[in-house]
């Protein structure tokens, strides 16, 4: 999970068409290209990553550098009985008491080199934009789910959900993985992120079994299966990446138990955030245009720190469809 395809710095002599790690010498006020940053914020991703990264991870707008409190469990159940205001006097005043924790936003970004005898039209810088920014995306995608596999309680033993292996019941295991969670820390994970493999072995130990709950099950869609759990969403996460020649799942017949909400403040309860730095003004994403005769260098830049911000509750399942 945490194995990072290795790219080449960009050294100002990469080959054309070469994906590199970009060079702060590209990021000057002479090659920023407003045009192409307006593009990038308005740039819709077909495969909806930036969608799943917020789902995982919400974004939340800091400094380059800031102070964040590591979730205290115990406040999350915290009430108060004096919460009526005195006349002439103020409302009694709630504190984050977590550890404070300070930390910052990484500069990343990617350089792509474009020769101009490849091109065609007048929408090349657009579409190569759009490469680098679902690379990224792809990037923080990656990061935000090794993260949560780094923090997360693994089973020792693998599901198996098999017709041949007996009469399995799929949701059963998963509720009772939240409910476990749900005893340990006070709070029952709400999010439920889901491999694509592992939901055909679920699908596919209801299809097999000639009974009428199974057949129910099996038809669930995902907000029918959130319902069924106690939980407020289930995704499944479909996104490939390529290792060793092979188009790896970013999962691996996994799933993934967190809790989590979106629109959240940097200090409330949550197990991971995305923390970003905005640029200029409320852009996501800077882009870079370097012009030269006969190639055009484009980068693409972005500042955020992806961070477990509570351990307590994140659950990991692995299944398989055999024993």
């Amino acid at each position: 999970m945490n194995s990072y395809e290795i790219l080449p710095r960009d050294d100002g002599l990469q080959g054309y068409g070469i994906v590199c790690i970009a060079n702060e010498s590209r990021f000057s006020a002479s090659h920023y290209s407003e045009p192409l940053t307006a593009f990038s914020e308005g740039w819709k991703d077909p495969e909806h990553l930036m969608e799943l990264l917020d789902f995982i991870a919400p974004s939340i707008p800091v400094a380059r550098r800031f102070e964040f409190k590591v979730a205290n469990n115990e406040e999350a159940f915290l009430s108060e009985s004096d919460d009526i205001r005195a006349i002439g006097s103020a409302f009694k005043r709630i504190e984050f008491t977590g550890t404070s924790v300070t930390a910052k936003t990484f500069n990343k970004g990617l350089t792509i080199r474009v020769d101009h005898d490849d091109v065609a039209g007048d929408s090349w810088r657009e579409r190569y934009v759009q490469l680098l920014l679902q690379r990224l995306h792809r990037n923080e995608l990656r990061r935000a789910i090794s993260a949560l596999d780094d923090s997360a309680t693994s089973l020792a033993e693998t599901y198996v959900w098999s017709h041949t292996t007996g009469t399995p019941n799929p949701d059963a295991d998963i509720r009772a993985e939240l409910e476990a969670a749900a005893n340990i820390t006070g709070v029952r994970p709400n999010r439920l992120i889901i491999d694509e493999g592992a939901w055909d072995i679920r699908s596919d130990a209801y299809d097999h079994q000639n009974n009428a709950g199974a057949q129910r099950s099996a038809s669930l869609k995902l907000a029918e299966l959130a319902q069924k759990l106690f939980i407020d969403e289930a995704r499944i996460l479909r996104a490939r990446y390529q290792s060793n020649a092979v188009k790896d799942a970013l999962l691996g017949n996994s799933i993934y138990a967190f809790y989590s909400q979106n629109e959240i403040l940097k200090d409330e309860p949550a197990n991971i955030k995305r923390f970003v730095t905005p640029v200029d003004g409320n852009n996501s994403f800077r882009v870079y245009l370097e012009e030269h005769s006969k190639f055009s260098d484009i980068t693409v830049e972005h500042y955020s720190n992806i961070m477990i911000t509570s351990i307590a509750g994140i659950r990991k399942l692995n299944v398989s469809s055999a024993a």
